[in-house]
């Protein structure tokens, strides 16, 4: 008695090898996807996924290599400062946060909170401040 076989994505019966579970590539991949999409995303995903979005919003802020913006302005749009991939010290002792090539320091200004967006220079890279 043969058992029949039914594609994992589509539901289309299967023909050919008895270990056979997707009726071609399509229905591999979009199976594939849709798990991929169900299950609990790894860390590593959801950090790059915040890192990716982190430096658009500040680059789409940022237009002209220095500019200063609102915190809950950049927050509204999904910017988690939480997120950065190294950081600057000037030498007044001021820590900006960089995502790739797009900075931020935080400062309180009249009241509010509020970033001061800076774009990377080669002259960060040569000082060294202890």
């Amino acid at each position: 008695m043969e058992i029949k076989k039914y594609c994992l994505a589509c539901n289309k019966e299967l023909e050919g090898r008895p270990d056979k579970k997707f009726c071609d590539p399509y229905c591999k991949s979009a199976w594939h996807y849709k798990k991929t999409k169900e299950g609990a995303s790894g860390f590593y995903a959801k950090v790059d996924r915040q890192l990716k979005a982190n430096r658009r919003i500040l680059k789409s802020f940022n237009k002209a290599g220095k500019a200063t913006v609102r915190a809950a302005i950049l927050i509204e749009q999904g910017f988690d400062p939480n997120f950065f991939t190294h950081f600057w010290k000037n030498k007044n002792g001021d820590v900006y946060l960089f995502i790739y090539e797009f900075g931020f320091l935080s400062r309180i200004e009249n009241g509010r909170k509020k970033y001061i967006l800076v774009t990377w220079q080669a002259y960060m890279e040569k000082s060294k401040i202890p």
